[in-house]
């Protein structure tokens, strides 16, 4: 193998596993270290740059960092990641003049269709550079489903308020309560740009025998959680059933029991394991007294007169084919029907375009979305650009906010004349941690502590009053526990080979066993010749130049746990534990080119 090129920006950002993770590459143990540190408004300030919405996604995240956190490789749980960044929001002091001021406006008018984390996003990253944001919404506030779609007692208006605000006082014109109706009117009013984040607005219909009768006790779950939000349904029926698996029918079991429901159930199709909820809102959804049915599909509403009494469902079981795929069958057993008084439909959403003409320029694939590039975010109209659900479908808020980073850079460099395909490149910071001979200026020590757990509010409070925020996340002294959790996994062994003398001390002491002084070869042999051989290759071989004896220095980075005993043992300072900081490049002025050395 060659040796390792560690100048390359996405080498060790791969290592930083919690952080490659995040859609929005979120510098999560810099600003973990910072919260230890009790530095909450740089460590607040670390992610409104990166996610733009922290106390929102440090409720709401879904945390695509968290399977991929190191601590769950030596332990069966993964730091918080995602409820310390609310930490961060919660015990920041005032940062509003750390934000950036609204400044002269360039002349360029950039509009947004829909008011939700996409194109606040990409509002944020504009207005600063001078170009005038005019955000379209049909609801009177902004946030779209931040706003609408997710419940009061898992996200406060307050703390929506808060985070858009910082967007809007940036000189984001806003206009609530103005529906878009015709994209060809709007191409007609001459913006620069046009950026389209209206979400995925419609909730999938269950189309079966008894629908259209009962129609007035069942419920399309977005629609409905929206109706809750703005304060129009206030109530429910005593009996409800949930139809659905993913985090939306958690949050309608959850709203329902909080509006009269005394006997919320939940029916899903597929097995508790294959649900799309979230594991932790399932959890929630239980301790709240909600049981879950599996392997159960609706095949009619029972009604009488138009009256819904009960929904009946068929028992089904999974088969798998030679290629592993499921197939859901016939139990055999005899349908069940299950009493109630509402149904809530939550089996998936889709987006809806009626209002883009088909002459407009924007071209739509079989399924009914428009082609966008996945890299630059532009329709087939070179001035239209998608992001967030309306571009690719439902995902979680971190996903419309990366994706609104990215189409925010390729509408700032198609106005500033440049190639919106050219991506540039992060900025890489690497310095040594070294405090003395072998001393660090970060806490090293591997401890076994548990994750902490966020304290509830008591059930019986909770359910009592539908804005009541359930979790009342980490005080100071349990935010530092978690965080000392942390790995550190940004500091990475950085090796010299001129340096060293071959002798295997570090390999010695490595607890994992991930350093191996041996012979070169191809990677597919390499590995398995380690100290530890290592058949998964998702992470990369950290591979010296040759050594005086001709042998090399490989590192397994997959299951280094980056304490530095490796540094603190080499006899001649051939490792070193250097922080690696990177940040993804957003629109602005100085955006470096690809031409420009990355570290």
């Amino acid at each position: 193998m060659k040796p390792t090129d560690i100048a390359a920006p996405d080498y060790f950002h791969k290592v930083v596993d919690c952080q490659w993770a995040c859609p929005a590459h979120t510098p999560v143990p810099e600003y973990i270290r910072l919260i230890a540190q009790g530095r909450y408004s740089d460590a607040y300030m670390i992610n409104w740059k990166s996610n733009v919405f922290p106390g929102i996604l440090g409720r709401t995240c879904d945390r695509p960092c968290e399977p991929a956190c190191r601590r769950g490789r030596v332990e069966e749980t993964p730091v918080a990641i995602c409820r310390l960044k609310r930490v961060a929001a919660d015990f920041k002091d005032d940062i509003r003049q750390r934000l950036p001021k609204p400044s002269a406006k360039n002349g360029k008018r950039v509009a947004f269709v829909g008011g939700g984390p996409a194109s606040l996003t990409v509002a944020r990253d504009l207005a600063p550079l001078g170009y005038h944001c005019t955000v379209f919404d049909g609801d009177p506030e902004a946030g779209g489903m931040m706003r609408t779609q997710i419940p009061k007692f898992r996200l406060p208006n307050s703390v929506i308020d808060e985070e858009t605000g910082y967007i809007l006082n940036l000189g984001v014109e806003f206009k609530g309560g103005h529906r878009i109706e015709s994209m060809k009117a709007l191409l007609a009013e001459k913006y620069d740009a046009i950026f389209v984040g209206s979400g995925a607005p419609r909730g999938r219909e269950l189309d079966i025998p008894g629908r259209k009768e009962a129609a007035a006790n069942v419920h399309i779950g977005i629609d409905w959680l929206s109706s809750v939000s703005f304060g129009h349904t206030d109530k429910i029926g005593k009996r409800v059933i949930v139809l659905g698996g993913g985090n939306t029918a958690m949050d309608c079991c959850r709203t329902a029991r909080r509006l009269g429901g005394e006997k919320v159930t939940v029916v899903v199709r597929s097995g508790f394991e294959e649900m799309k909820a979230s594991p932790w809102e399932k959890e929630d959804a239980i301790h709240e007294d909600i049981p879950i049915l599996n392997y159960m599909v609706p095949v009619a509403f029972k009604h009488v007169a138009g009256k819904l009494i009960g929904v009946t469902f068929q028992h089904v079981k999974a088969e798998y084919d030679a290629k592993g795929r499921r197939n859901l069958v016939p139990s055999g057993d005899p349908d069940q029907t299950i009493p109630c008084d509402d149904v809530l439909v939550a089996v998936g959403q889709e987006n809806a375009f009626p209002w883009i003409e088909q002459d407009c320029g924007i071209e739509f694939d079989k399924w009914h979305m428009p082609k966008v590039d996945p890299k630059t975010f532009v329709s087939t109209n070179p001035k239209v650009f998608f992001g967030g659900d309306a571009a690719f479908g439902p995902k979680n808020i971190i996903w419309a906010v990366a994706q609104g980073h990215d189409a925010a850079l390729s509408i700032h460099k198609m106005l500033s004349g440049d190639d919106i395909t050219e991506r540039p490149l992060p900025e890489v910071q690497i310095s040594s941690q070294k405090m003395g001979i072998h001393e660090w200026s970060y806490d090293n020590d591997i401890s076994n502590d548990k994750r902490f757990k966020v304290p509830h509010r008591d059930k019986v409070i909770a359910l009592k009053d539908i804005r009541t925020e359930v979790e009342l996340g980490y005080d100071v002294k349990l935010a530092l526990g978690e965080a000392e959790r942390c790995l550190n996994c940004d500091v990475q062994t950085v090796f010299s080979t001129s340096l060293c003398i071959e002798c295997d001390a570090c390999a010695d002491i490595c607890p994992m066993d991930c350093i191996t002084f041996t012979d070169n070869g191809e990677e597919s042999d390499l590995r398995h010749r380690l100290k530890a051989p290592s058949p998964h290759p998702d992470q990369d071989l950290y591979v010296s130049s040759d050594l005086k004896t001709g042998r090399v220095m490989v590192k397994d980075e997959d299951v280094c746990l980056h304490c530095g005993l490796c540094a603190e043992r080499c006899p001649t300072g051939a490792w070193d534990m250097q922080k690696y900081f990177i940040e993804m490049t957003h629109a602005g002025s100085t955006c470096p080119t690809k031409s420009r050395s990355a570290a």
